[in-house]
């Protein structure tokens, strides 16, 4: 009787320590999704563990980021985007680059994201009951515009603390499902050292991929989000601990989720030299290394990751323009409405034409570095203007760590043009 009453306590406390979670979730909602563990497969099969040192940077200066940007809306109660339009020289015109520039980025992501959560369905479907799923281009459109209705019916109904619950539901399985497959399919530890030295692989392809990782990992939609969310939250000027934990704790999730991803990929695929451009490469090359289970394991990790990214992709645009126009965002608003149901639609690009998910991922990721530089260089001016921060001084350790956030993300953002034009 004992055991069973201490089993429900510490089942109790493990759902208390995963509801806990602040709107840090929201940034590995929106940082972790089906473009992020594609690249991490795509490098891991194909590359080893070689950028695992990229995945290390962006996810410090991802972190940074979150933070001053919390920081900025706990101190001074206003969000990022209507900070820079008031408070900038040329703020309103960077807001409207901004703008443009993510929802572009983000809306391409997402066509990415539900090709390849409909073919995993399917995959998961045809793993267990092939008879009952004998056409696969329909069945794809179908599960999509079925996962798609249920997204855009929740959104409506939807506020603050109803989406941080389904998100830290999503998460949690995504990120037990990745660890669990990683003690079961494993890279060399040397593998891991050396991939912590900084190289790019020096073939074709390779510059796509690594502004495809600084795209996905550091991306601008976590910070701008952030004040949003921070006050979604109800969180004040007294919660600047709390605010910096959770920012901590998101950012280290993220490369140890991310990590956990590559590490699989490398383990299970890189050896057997057969890198992965397509969902059913996961099918072919994963189950006879590593067996039904690993793969159901994964399949559902990666799932997990592509329905917790639809949420905050849906919102993004509704957000940034909320953002711009108030600081405030009211998810009951025609606009609101208006504009996530065009993403809905928009969502369905990749299934209904049948373009390959995988590489449509990569490349959009690559569209969320152009703006980065605008993101990083607005925040360091407003945090350091002492008018605004009402005497809260920022360290001039934040203050290098952002200058260097600026130079990579100006490296990468050149990089990742020579990389379209590779592509193109």
């Amino acid at each position: 009787m004992d055991q069973t009453k201490t089993r429900q306590s510490i089942l109790k406390k493990l759902i208390a320590l995963v509801l806990a979670f602040g709107p840090g979730i929201f940034a590995i909602g929106y940082t972790i999704g089906t473009g992020s563990v594609t690249s991490m497969i795509v490098a891991g099969s194909t590359y080893g563990m070689q950028l695992l040192w990229v995945l290390l940077l962006s996810c410090f200066f991802s972190g940074i980021l979150i933070y001053v940007y919390g920081n900025y809306t706990l101190i001074t109660g206003e969000t990022a985007l209507f900070a820079f339009k008031k408070h900038l020289k040329w703020g309103r015109l960077m807001a409207i680059l901004i703008i443009i520039g993510i929802a572009f980025g983000q809306w391409n992501s997402l066509m990415g994201i539900m090709g390849i959560s409909a073919n995993i369905i399917y995959e998961i479907f045809a793993i267990y009951a092939p008879q009952i799923i004998p056409y696969k281009y329909e069945t794809v459109i179908g599960i999509a515009v079925v996962v798609t209705a249920i997204f855009y019916v929740l959104l409506l109904v939807g506020k603050y603390t109803f989406f941080e619950k389904i998100l830290v539901i999503f998460v949690t399985i995504m990120g037990l499902s990745f660890l669990i497959s990683l003690f079961l399919v494993y890279p060399l530890p040397s593998e891991i050292v050396q991939g912590l030295v900084p190289s790019i692989p020096k073939v074709a392809g390779g510059k796509m991929l690594v502004a495809a990782f600084v795209g996905t990992t550091m991306a601008a939609a976590t910070f701008l989000s952030r004040p949003l969310f921070v006050k979604g939250k109800g969180w004040t000027i007294k919660n600047l601990q709390e605010q910096k934990k959770d920012a901590i704790v998101a950012a280290t999730l993220v490369f140890l989720i991310s990590a956990a991803v590559m590490a699989v990929a490398c383990g299970a695929l890189f050896h057997q030299g057969k890198p992965v451009t397509q969902v059913l490469d996961m099918v072919n090359t994963l189950e006879p290394v590593a067996g039904k289970f690993a793969l159901t394991l994964f399949f559902f990790g990666t799932l997990s990751a592509g329905l917790s990214s639809i949420f905050p992709i849906l919102l993004i645009a509704p957000i940034l323009i909320s953002d711009f126009q108030s600081g405030e965002l009211d998810t009951s608003s025609r606009q609101f409405k208006v504009i996530t149901a065009f993403a809905c639609l928009f969502a369905l690009i990749v299934p209904v034409f049948g373009s390959n998910p995988v590489e449509m991922q990569i490349v959009s990721q690559i569209f969320n570095v152009f703006v980065l530089p605008l993101v990083v260089i607005g925040i360091l001016f407003l945090i350091n203007n002492k008018n605004l921060m009402k005497g809260y001084k920022t360290s001039i350790w934040i203050n290098i760590a952002l200058v260097l956030a600026f130079l990579f993300s100006c490296v990468i953002s050149f990089n990742g043009v020579g990389a379209l034009l590779e592509y193109l």
